[in-house]
């Protein structure tokens, strides 16, 4: 088995390369920009965090590909719900993804396993917004701190990634794969997150509000360049829009 960082990968991480590598390669198209942010500014020996936009349960395949493709073998934050799922949950758990319980105390444990990756070298990625957009344009909405905590607690650059196109493949929230004809991934990768005059001592709710909407912004403006569109002026605010739609639901 080969290293990434100090970390062998496992069997399980070789059998779902095997797998899907070929077949992301063959069945899309590809589009990628902004790469040598993962391979060249920092070499594969030092850890980063990778923040994207969240359009669709297909994107998590076509973003790691990218990855992979430039020696970022990803270590990705996923919902605990997910490692339930027969084969799926197996795989991902194998593969050494990192489990989020989000709003419990387990998410402390995912924060501390994401900042041990990246110290161990690797490329950690978060959706900051923590699941999949509900903007119906599909702009980034309001964001988690997750991102941000990791960063800051870690020291590591937070490298910005747009994606467009995976909803092609499976629109949000649906369950359906159109992966024929063949859809354009793409994908544009921005330098590093401005975030050095938040880093060093206590970590507050501010710093943390701060940084979190930096790095929504440097994604939004990424996404904006490839779809060659102007992005709402305010994002989605996520947790008003579940409120909203609870009260429908109670009215109805």
């Amino acid at each position: 088995m080969e290293r990434h960082g100090r970390r062998r990968l496992s069997p399980t991480y070789w059998f779902a390369v095997a797998t899907l590598w070929p077949t992301l390669t063959v069945a899309t198209k590809r589009d990628w920009q902004g790469t040598e942010y993962l391979r060249r500014t920092y070499p594969p020996t030092d850890g980063i965090v990778v923040a994207a936009n969240h359009l669709s349960w297909f994107d998590p395949l076509p973003m790691c590909h990218a990855l992979w493709n430039n020696g970022r073998p990803p270590r990705i934050l996923v919902k605990n719900t997910l490692f339930r799922v027969p084969f799926v949950g197996s795989v991902i758990s194998g593969a050494g993804q990192i489990p989020v319980a989000r709003d419990t105390d387990d998410a402390a444990k995912s924060v501390a396993e994401a900042v041990a990756a990246i110290a161990d070298g690797e490329a950690v990625v978060v959706y900051p917004e923590g699941t999949i957009t509900r903007d119906e344009q599909l702009w980034p909405m309001s964001g988690r701190s997750g991102a941000a905590r990791i960063a800051l607690e870690s020291g590591a650059p937070v490298i910005p990634l747009a994606q467009w196109g995976p909803q092609q493949v499976m629109r949000p929230y649906r369950k359906e794969f159109r992966i024929f004809p063949r859809k354009t991934m793409h994908i544009r990768i921005g330098p590093p997150v401005d975030l050095d005059d938040l880093r060093g001592g206590p970590i507050t709710a501010e710093k943390l509000a701060e940084a979190t909407s930096r790095i929504l912004d440097d994604i939004t403006d990424l996404l904006a360049a490839l779809r060659a569109e102007a992005p709402p002026e305010e994002r989605l605010d996520f947790k008003a829009w579940k409120d909203s739609t609870s009260d429908e639901r109670e009215q109805g």
